[in-house]
C-alpha cells in the first residue's frame, strides 16, 4: 500500500475506485463500504482510500479528541484489507474553505483519476462539509465517475456509526461494542517499563503506556487478550493470541500519578518483552479501578480477580 502524506500536491496514475470517509473505529459500516471497494478493484480500478488528517472534527475542536482508531491503526487495516492508496489529506483552514465542486473537481478527478466513487448517506465534504452524496450523483456525468452508496448498517433499530461505538466505548460496554466493529475493541503501543510492583507479589505485569489521541473506556479491570508483534521477528509469541487481564487506569493503591496506562496480566506467561508491540483487545469489563487500604487488600482482590479470569477464559 502507498501512503500518500503531508502534501496536497499528488497524482495517481490510471483509474481509480476512491472511498472517502473518516474510518474512526472502522465499524461494519466501514466494513461493507470496504467490500465494494475491493469488488471495484477486482474490475480492474485501483483502490484509493481517502481521509483527512486531523479530522475535521479534531481541527475545529478547542479540547483533544479522542480517536476510536489511531492513524497507525488505521494504516494497519488498511494495509491489511489489500488497499493501494491510503490518501492523509492534510486539514488546514484553506482545505476547510474549499468548495466542494472544487474538491469533486480538483481531488476526486483531476489528482484521484477516480472512476467509482464509494461513500455512505451521510459523507460530507467542502466548506462547512456542505458536499454530499447527492452533489457527488449530479456531477458523476460531467467528470465520468460512478457513484455507489453504501447503505447504512444496522443494529437492531439503530445505526451503526462511530457515534454510537464511541458512546458505548465510554459506558464500557466492550461486549456491545465488539458487536458494531465485528471484532473486540483493542488498544496498542510498546511495552514499557513500569514500577515492576506486579513481580514483588508473584503476580507480572506487561505495560503499554496509551497513545494520547485513543479513546479509552472507564478505568477498571477488563478480561482480555493480548497479541504480541515482535519488531525483529524473532519472539517465540509473535502473532499468538493470549489470554489476559488488563487494567485501564492510574493505579492508586500503588502510584499516585495521574498518567494513565495500561497494565496487562498474561496468564502462564514470563517472557521479557520491553520494547516489543503489544495490542490489548478489551473483551468485557470486570470492575472499576479501587483504591485498597494496603498492600495486603490489594493482592487478594488481585488474586481474586486472577481466578474469575482463568473462568472467563475457560482455562
Amino acid at each position: 500500500m502507498k501512503i500518500i502524506e503531508n502534501t496536497t500536491e499528488f497524482c495517481i496514475e490510471g483509474e481509480t475506485a476512491a472511498a472517502i470517509g473518516k474510518f474512526d473505529g472502522f465499524h461494519r459500516g466501514h466494513q461493507k463500504l470496504l467490500a465494494q471497494l475491493r469488488q471495484q478493484q477486482e474490475k480492474g480500478l485501483k483502490s484509493v482510500v481517502f481521509t483527512f488528517v486531523p479530522s475535521p472534527a479534531a481541527f475545529f475542536s478547542d479540547e483533544p479528541v479522542r480517536e476510536l482508531s489511531t492513524r497507525e491503526e488505521k494504516r494497519r487495516i488498511f494495509e491489511n484489507a489489500g488497499v493501494d492508496y491510503l490518501i492523509e489529506y492534510p486539514f488546514y483552514q484553506e482545505i476547510a474553505d474549499m468548495e466542494p465542486e472544487t474538491y469533486i473537481k480538483e481531488v476526486l478527478a483531476d489528482r484521484i483519476h477516480a472512476k467509482c466513487v464509494v461513500a455512505g448517506e451521510d459523507v460530507s465534504y467542502g466548506r462547512h462539509g456542505a458536499g454530499d452524496y447527492q452533489l457527488l450523483q449530479k456531477m458523476a456525468p460531467e467528470y465520468g465517475y460512478q457513484v455507489i452508496l453504501i447503505d447504512k448498517v444496522m443494529y437492531g433499530d439503530k445505526e451503526v456509526s462511530s457515534t454510537y461505538v464511541r458512546e458505548e466505548v465510554s459506558r464500557g460496554n466492550m461486549e456491545l461494542v465488539a458487536e458494531l466493529l465485528g471484532a473486540p475493541y483493542h488498544v496498542s503501543g510498546e511495552i514499557v517499563h513500569g514500577k515492576k510492583f506486579g513481580r514483588t507479589i508473584g503476580m507480572p505485569t506487561v505495560n503499554l503506556l496509551p497513545p494520547q489521541d485513543k479513546l479509552l473506556p472507564p478505568n477498571g479491570v477488563y478480561y482480555s487478550y493480548v497479541q504480541l508483534r515482535s519488531r525483529t521477528g524473532d519472539m517465540p509469541y509473535d502473532g499468538r493470541r493470549l489470554a489476559s487481564i488488563t487494567n485501564i487506569g492510574t493505579k492508586p493503591t500503588v502510584d499516585h500519578s495521574s498518567v494513565m496506562g495500561v497494565e496487562t496480566y498474561i496468564y502462564d506467561f514470563d517472557s521479557e518483552v520491553y520494547g516489543e508491540e503489544m495490542e490489548v483487545s478489551l473483551l468485557k469489563y470486570k470492575r472499576p479501578e479501587m483504591h485498597f487500604d494496603g498492600v495486603d487488600m490489594l493482592r487478594a482482590q488481585m488474586e481474586a480477580d486472577l481466578a474469575d479470569g482463568r473462568k472467563f477464559h475457560e482455562m
